[in-house]
């Protein structure tokens, strides 16, 4: 290997890449989808989201789909939907987006974080049961940057314990697990669509199950509209025509007719964006200090689109090297982002241990609990030291090969000279990640 660019040496990455990175996919046929509502004037209506959601729900392979202005409403709907409530508990990992957990302070619930596996990086079944109350209602699985979760212990604990099962599938639409589409094997999958997500429409989210209970109780949150004399569910039917929760979150038409077309062809722009990935992750095997993060794939598993893809660093197969240095020498190589960290755990931030949202006189997150959740916090080792044993990657959405190649040999590169880079070493600031996405920076 060449000298390291950060000392001087030529840049691993020389050519240019093209369209490699240009997402989401934009056609005259999106276009022209988006005018034809802006044209008629159709945006505050809904017969192109219902035509959305009948082909989402035979996609996803659910007997119903519902379209939400957003992923963090749709959340919040699959959380009422399984009926939490003032005082109820929901159990999440602690490393994820804040909108896999936050909405349940406004139904007066609670929410209880969970550790994450340090290989998946998902919620790790070990440490649910010993979670669970006579409180707890739900499950929060997050299949985390397209990871797909250890669902089958998750089901066996829920199961046992007569709790429902949130999968939150905003990273990993249309993954598989075991031959079962992420988001249809729990109770209800909700999931954001925004632009930055894989499956990118954007801005919106949607709701999967095959429980009508469950359908209709997210209905009667904030769709109005829905809300109609054909209910099933006898205790809801004497509020019909009104949203019970007071909330407006149908799907914009334009997001839902952008969405139509993003649908149509999502699988096959995820099967060549898989293919890009794997071989990115084919060509690093074996590195030191460099370990995939990603599922053997086969007709049965994937990592659906690999939204925003991360590698696991190993700093002691690295001398020790912080990844604090070793992604800054990744980046001097022309990795164009290549930082630390991803989302940082939920756990530590004040607005779950201190702050006041609602005026209740106490720290919102234990306002109507039975017991101080914030005493759990102390047993989340891994979730709090996530930030440096994780790093980006670039994520390709077309297999270039000879483009895809040169990304591999930065990091190779890199790796294989770590102990030039050891001396000056000034290790990691005590927080690497954030709390918007994944900024490498502290808010």
């Amino acid at each position: 290997m060449s000298k390291l660019a950060i000392f001087g040496g030529p840049k691993a990455v020389q050519k240019d890449p093209k369209d490699i990175f240009t997402w989401p996919i934009i056609t005259k046929e999106d276009e022209e989808a988006a005018l034809e509502v802006l044209r008629r004037g159709g945006m505050s209506g809904t017969d192109v989201t219902l035509k959305f959601e009948e082909e989402f729900a035979e996609w996803q392979g659910t007997k119903y789909a519902l379209a939400f202005n957003n992923g963090t409403s749709s959340i919040q709907a699959a959380m009422y939907a399984c009926g939490v409530g003032v005082g109820d508990e929901i159990i999440c990992p602690s490393v994820t987006y804040w909108a896999s957990a936050t909405q349940v302070f406004s139904l007066g619930g609670t929410v209880v974080f969970a550790e994450v596996d340090p290989d998946t990086l998902c919620i790790d079944p070990d440490d649910i049961e010993h979670r669970i109350s006579d409180r707890t209602k739900a499950i929060v699985v997050v299949h985390y940057l397209g990871h797909p979760a250890d669902m089958d212990r998750i089901m066996e604990i829920a199961k046992k314990h007569n709790i429902k099962v949130i999968e939150d599938v905003s990273h990993a639409q249309g993954g598989l697990y075991k031959g079962r589409k992420l988001g249809t094997i729990g109770d209800v999958g909700a999931m954001s669509l925004m632009s930055g997500k894989s499956l990118a429409i954007g801005e919106g989210g949607m709701l999967v199950t095959d429980d009508r209970e469950i359908y209709e109780r997210a209905i009667v949150l904030g769709h109005y509209e829905k809300f109609t004399d054909d209910f099933e569910t006898d205790y809801l039917k004497p509020y019909t025509g009104l949203p019970m929760g007071g909330y407006k979150y149908r799907m914009h038409q334009i997001s839902s007719a952008v969405g139509r077309v993003q649908l149509k062809y999502y699988d096959e722009r995820c099967k060549e964006i898989r293919k890009a990935m794997n071989y990115f992750w084919d060509l690093l095997e074996g590195v030191p200090g460099l370990k995939a993060h990603r599922v053997k794939e086969d007709a049965e598993n994937n990592m659906a689109g690999w939204y925003a893809p991360h590698g696991i660093y190993k700093a002691d197969e690295l001398g020790g090297l912080s990844v604090t240095r070793f992604t800054e020498a990744v980046r001097a190589e022309g990795v164009g982002e290549c930082y630390p960290g991803c989302n940082a755990a939920l756990h530590t931030h004040e607005l779950f241990n201190t702050c006041d949202v609602y005026g209740h006189g106490k720290p919102t997150r234990i306002a109507n609990a039975s017991r101080d959740v914030r005493e759990l916090d102390k047993s989340l080792p891994i979730s709090e030291k996530i930030g440096s044993i994780i790093y980006w990657i670039p994520w390709f959405k077309k297999f270039y090969p000879e483009i895809i190649e040169e990304y591999a040999n930065a990091y190779k590169k890199v790796a294989e000279n770590y102990e030039e880079l050891l001396e000056g070493d000034s290790g990691n600031p005590p927080k690497l990640g954030g709390w918007h996405f994944f900024k490498h920076t502290e808010d």
